[in-house]
């Protein structure tokens, strides 16, 4: 069983920045490859970014490749969302997800999910 709670999200104008963070608990962090995944209104949950479990290897989707960044340490059992250049369509719900099995861009493949934090763009 693993615990995830997210933090950081908020009301940003076009062009800024936010960091979020997951915070984990329950197993042992290291061991498992984790993810973010954001759903805006109307839409489906889709894949934002994934690293593995010793933080060497990062995976983007091309809608926020070059402006957002994953990271973790695994010291505080905490990973990270750096967003940056931010733009409205980036406006949704984050969610961090513990990933149990292949295919990192499937939200299936996720077996543990934070309840998630909202990120506002604004014009």
């Amino acid at each position: 069983q693993v615990q995830l709670v997210e933090s950081g999200g908020g009301l940003v104008q076009a062009g800024g920045s936010l960091r979020l963070s997951c915070a984990a608990s329950g197993r042992t962090f290291s061991n498992i490859a984790m993810g973010w995944f954001r759903q805006a209104p109307g839409k489906e949950r889709e894949f934002v970014a994934t690293i593995n479990r010793s933080g060497g290897s990062t995976t983007y989707a091309d809608s926020v490749k070059g402006r957002f960044t994953i990271s973790r340490d695994n010291a505080k059992n905490t990973v990270y969302l750096q967003m940056n250049s931010l733009k409205p369509e980036d406006t949704a719900v984050y969610y961090c997800a513990a990933r149990s099995g292949p295919g990192y861009y499937r939200d299936d493949a996720y077996a543990y999910w934070g309840r998630g934090t909202q990120v506002t763009v604004s014009s």
